[in-house]
């Protein structure tokens, strides 16, 4: 059972990775909303591309928290006897990050819904009502990623206590929970990018590397 779970959260964490490269393909490459400018123009960007933003939108938050819980577990598994009270508190940090993505993801989708139909009657007030839906979502998954660093953080030092997984991806992980935690800081937004683009690599050898190994523990 327990090798069982363990690559389940392998393949959990190569969704993961596979699931923010295709997110950043597709803001980058296929939704492009540089011609709309001010807030009604961003409503009337959200009704032209509505199926493609459902889609990501799905995949980018609901599969990602779906699959990050698989991976909070499988990690909570395998570390829990080394470094106990550590991972307890990432555990449930990790379910409380997936549980607030989710919701992110369908607050977009069904805010995007409401919206557009507005939007035909009074753009303006589509405008407002957007704004509004789009700070709770931003609040909820995408503004910031205190919870999600936080988690990495905290797994990256328990699997070191636990001598688990290679030192450098347990540092690696540790530097891209900093980056997440700091991105709280107004003038460091940057390291949005630093903790997304770094989580690629981190879920992608944490994926790889639970497939191959089992656990000491075992």
């Amino acid at each position: 059972m327990t090798n069982d779970l363990q690559r389940m959260g392998g393949i959990a964490a190569l969704i993961e990775a596979a699931v923010y490269m295709v997110g950043f393909g597709v803001f980058i490459f296929l939704l492009d909303s540089s011609g709309y400018v001010g807030p009604v123009q961003r409503v009337a960007f959200l009704a032209d591309n509505k199926a493609t933003l459902y889609i990501a939108n799905l995949l980018i938050y609901v599969v990602f928290g779906v699959f990050l819980v698989i991976l909070a577990i499988a990690l909570h598994e395998r570390l829990k006897v080394s470094a106990r009270a550590v991972v307890q508190t990432a555990t449930a940090l990790g379910l409380i990050w997936a549980g607030l993505v989710i919701a992110s993801g369908m607050i977009a989708n069904i805010g995007m819904d409401v919206v557009i139909d507005m939007s035909e009657g009074d753009p303006d007030q589509a405008a407002i009502v957007w704004a509004a839906i789009g700070s709770v979502q931003e609040a909820l998954g995408g503004g910031n990623e205190i919870v999600g660093g936080l988690w990495v953080l905290l797994i990256s030092y328990a699997a070191l206590k636990a001598k688990e997984f290679p030192k450098a991806l347990n540092y690696l992980g540790a530097g891209i929970g900093l980056a997440g935690i700091l991105t709280a800081v107004p003038t460091l937004t940057v390291l949005m990018d630093v903790f997304g683009l770094g989580q690629i690599v981190w879920f992608a050898w944490l994926g790889i590397v639970m497939l191959r190994r089992s656990p000491r523990t075992a």
